[in-house]
């Protein structure tokens, strides 16, 4: 089956259970705490989310069941196909083999409506009326704007400021579903007017958009906040990708020496990686590597740290890589990628040393993602370039070694709605950016006084 194109399950190979990770980590993940120390108990997260994903957030079981009525909406797109880049192998002389699991087949263009569907059913079924979130690049926002209407709540999306007008038609998508959204920060909240008083030019972050959402979900009636990426139960959710993408390579008779994805929050490379980390930590041998941006480098210039996940610390504090909850990255166009904080569970398995991370500049990315439309046809997402030149790194390497290696990436979205960017990089108009020591040191500042979370 080696020259074959792609592999498409049946309906029927889905996923029925969600892998949780927690069950099988050589270390416990350390819990989130309050300012205090003192670990945040189920209670305290109730204003914000129902109980039903509370107990999926705390839980350390291995395998949960998916409710029938979100693997019917699921199926709208579900199993997503595993692709073998053929062309862009070739493009690359490479002998290594690459494939990658196209999550751009779902109706909002990405892997967010893999989370957005479950938390919107688990929403509706505990009594909740109405969700608020932000977005970056939008994709997030429009998988939730879709999820909620098709069950029937209302929802409420605060996106960062530089991404509402960098990506106007992901404004427009989520509009067509049904959902208000509303440039962030905005002068509908306390945390939002607060920001503009002191930088009315700021392009906003996800910090600041998540500050905003979640003081509207705990201050309106029937609201809750929804979340696409970093949280555990957001991230276990994700992992139908990696299960299916295990099933498809061994009816390719394969199993891949590397797994990559690009990281912001987390959610999609450890939708790809869970899986594959279990076979790791039961004796498989398999590199995996998770890939962000130079300009905002939290796995690999980061440190591990209790922080919270927005700027005006009405989260609790959680065990995580971050650059401080008042970093503003700067505006490149992956916008899913500009996140301050790494999903704990991503950020534990990195110090229980199962994965490895890498930044990459843009340019190098935007250069991997023209050569993939080349090649393969699709348009990548700007975030889904980072894993692309990842995988072209790792495959120039085995070049170079004369080696054959299977590679294996999550296609995590198309770019069909960040063509600027492309436009903006074949005008010669990006650059490439580096965050500078001084303005990372500046921003850990915020981080003085915190708790310290405990050693492996």
């Amino acid at each position: 089956m080696s020259a074959q194109s792609k592999v498409v399950l049946s309906d029927n190979d889905m996923p029925r259970q969600w892998y949780n990770i927690q069950a099988d980590l050589p270390h416990p993940l350390p819990p989130p705490v309050g300012k205090d120390g003192k670990p945040i108990g189920p209670d305290a997260l109730a204003p914000v989310f129902p109980m039903n994903l509370i107990e999926q957030e705390v839980s350390t079981q291995r395998w949960i069941d998916i409710p029938e009525e979100v693997i019917e909406k699921l199926l709208l797109w579900r199993p997503s196909p595993l692709y073998r880049a053929h062309q862009f192998e070739k493009a690359l002389g490479t002998p290594a083999k690459i494939y990658y699991k196209n999550e751009g087949v779902s109706p909002a263009g990405s892997h967010k409506p893999n989370t957005a569907i479950p938390q919107a059913y688990y929403n509706r079924e505990f009594g909740i009326q109405r969700l608020t979130t932000e977005t970056g690049a939008g994709q997030w926002g429009c998988a939730l704007a879709m999820a909620c209407k098709l069950f029937g709540l209302i929802c409420k999306v605060y996106m960062v400021r530089i991404s509402f007008d960098q990506k106007p038609f992901r404004k427009m998508m989520m509009n067509v579903w049904g959902a208000e959204c509303v440039a962030s920060p905005s002068n509908l909240t306390q945390a939002g007017r607060a920001i503009l008083a002191k930088t009315p030019d700021t392009p906003g972050s996800l910090a600041i958009a998540i500050s905003e959402a979640i003081e509207d979900a705990v201050t309106s009636k029937n609201t809750r906040y929804s979340l696409g990426s970093v949280l555990n139960h957001v991230l276990m959710h994700q992992t139908v990708v990696g299960l299916e993408a295990q099933k498809q390579m061994k009816m390719m008779g394969e199993y891949p020496d590397v797994v990559i994805g690009c990281v912001g929050g987390g959610s999609n490379f450890a939708g790809i990686s869970f899986p594959f980390v279990c076979d790791k930590i039961h004796g498989k041998n398999i590199k995996i590597v998770a890939v962000e941006p130079t300009a905002c480098p939290t796995l690999t210039r980061g440190p591990f740290v209790y922080d919270s996940g927005d700027v005006a610390m009405m989260t609790p504090l959680l065990p995580m890589y971050s650059l401080g909850h008042g970093f503003v990255p700067q505006p490149i166009h992956a916008g899913g990628l500009r996140y301050h904080g790494m999903a704990p569970l991503v950020s534990h398995v990195l110090r229980e040393g199962l994965i490895e991370a890498v930044a990459i500049p843009q340019l190098e990315c935007y250069k991997s993602a023209v050569l993939w439309a080349h090649t393969e046809g699709f348009i990548p997402a700007p975030e889904t370039s980072h894993a692309i030149a990842a995988a072209a790194r790792e495959a120039k390497q085995a070049q170079e070694e004369g080696k054959e290696r299977i590679i294996l990436l999550n296609w995590s979205g198309h770019g069909l709605m960040d063509l600027t960017g492309y436009e903006a990089y074949m005008n010669g108009k990006l650059s490439d950016y580096q965050l500078p020591d001084n303005d990372l040191q500046a921003s850990l500042k915020a981080l003085e006084g915190l708790p310290v979370p405990p050693k492996l």
